[in-house]
């Protein structure tokens, strides 16, 4: 059965343009004008990716994306003309797992949306039914439960991303440019400041003392590496 992807946007042409492109693959579309309304399709169809514009009537995009984070992981991509770095990082910072600026190429988005696709279905199927312990750190990977000392750790769905992949490849140093391809795509692999901030939000989180990590290591120039093996606390 085709993916079911949500169009939130108040553009009609824009809306219009995105469901074309999405149908001629054969994606299944519904599109919602106003934030209220989208949030309450997103409820009600459960669809497998979002579209969210930022600037809307009755509730913005921002709203709309905390509020789906409340109850849902499923991916959402802003694609709005608020395009200021503060912005994508808000956006990004709050659980989205792609920013696309106003005006964008219609392939390119579609490219990123199935990118996106592939990698939650990827995740799905790769995800092993199994516990990783690492000194203070335990991971449920089935479940996305994240410990530290045994107390439970609330992770974005980014911050989730960059933790498995870490741990998929426990002890090997990983350059930047195949971190950001994983946890972001392959349009991002350029993208250095996005992976350096989000190694910093994760440290703040896993690590018993951030400005000293042992867990996640920089490797100078190359990229960073997952410790294995550290003694339990």
């Amino acid at each position: 059965m085709s993916s079911k992807i949500l169009v939130i946007e108040d553009d009609h042409a824009i809306a219009s343009l995105i469901k074309l492109q999405l149908e001629t693959r054969e994606y299944q579309v519904q599109i919602s004008s106003d934030g209220e309304d989208g949030l309450r399709q997103a409820y009600a169809w459960q669809p497998d990716l979002v579209v969210l514009d930022i600037m809307m009537p009755n509730m913005d995009g921002w709203t709309v994306c905390s509020r789906l984070r409340e109850l849902s992981k499923v991916p959402i991509i802003f694609v709005t003309a608020v395009g200021k770095e503060t912005d994508i990082v808000r956006g990004l910072e709050m659980g989205a797992d792609d920013y696309v600026v106003k005006p964008f190429s219609p392939r390119e988005l579609v490219a990123r949306i199935e990118a996106i696709l592939r990698r939650a279905e990827d995740e799905a199927s790769s995800i092993e039914s199994r516990i990783y312990k690492n000194g203070p750190l335990t991971v449920n990977l089935e479940n996305r439960e994240v410990k530290l000392n045994d107390e439970l750790v609330d992770l974005t769905p980014i911050e989730f991303r960059l933790l498995s992949t870490l741990i998929r490849n426990e002890d090997k140093v990983l350059s930047h440019q195949f971190i950001l391809s994983q946890v972001w795509g392959p349009a991002y692999e350029e993208e250095r400041q996005y992976l350096k901030l989000y190694v910093w939000y994760l440290r703040q989180k896993i690590e018993e003392n951030p400005s000293k990590p042992q867990l996640i290591l920089t490797e100078r120039g190359v990229g960073y590496r997952l410790i294995k093996g550290l003694p339990a606390a």
